[in-house]
């Protein structure tokens, strides 16, 4: 019965990407491997950014150096991954600050060493409207690291401008606003 309730979940939450005019997912992958996905959607008012991440593998927030900067104060640190970088191209204009998902500390403070990301799903998103018919094209930047390897990084999504609002199955008010560098 548990199994049959888990697929029912997974058949209504996939329904709802699909009526929710998301894109189809690009791919990430290292050799063969499928390291995550990522999935957008300008939803009439939010330009939104899904990654799904494979278990095992995590990817990085947009404002790692920052965050980084933070907890040194002014010390030298080991280095510091990649920060998820998101660029509209095309399509639309981004017209309020972006926002992500609450992150999860990677830090091992005994040796310097400050990162956050995410496991499993990372959300980004920022208000945005149209400046032109479409699509808009966004590109993807960053890194997403395994125990012993790291990948790069390098995707493009052409997203539907529908002109409509078409509701989305992200809440905008749960996620954290990126740090602004002052």
């Amino acid at each position: 019965m548990k199994n049959i309730r888990t697929v029912a979940m997974g058949l209504i939450w996939a329904a709802s990407l699909i009526g929710a005019d998301w894109t189809a997912p690009v791919e990430v992958r290292h050799d063969e491997k499928l390291v995550m996905t990522y999935r957008a959607q300008w939803d009439g008012e939010f330009l939104l950014l899904r990654g799904t991440i494979q278990p095992g593998w995590h990817t990085f927030v947009m404002d790692n150096k920052e965050r980084q900067q933070e907890r040194l104060k002014g010390k030298p640190s080991l280095g510091i991954e990649k920060s998820t970088e998101v660029t509209v191209v095309d399509g639309l204009t981004v017209t309020g600050p972006w926002m992500q998902s609450q992150p999860k500390d990677l830090s091992k403070p005994e040796i310097r060493w400050f990162t956050w990301g995410f496991e499993n799903d990372a959300v980004f998103a920022a208000k945005a409207r149209p400046k032109g018919p479409g699509p808009a094209h966004v590109e993807v930047r960053g890194q997403a690291c395994a125990a012993d390897i790291c990948k790069n990084i390098e995707v493009t999504l052409a997203v539907p401008l529908t002109g409509k609002k078409v509701g989305s199955n992200v809440d905008v008010k749960s996620l954290t606003p990126v740090w602004q560098v002052n």
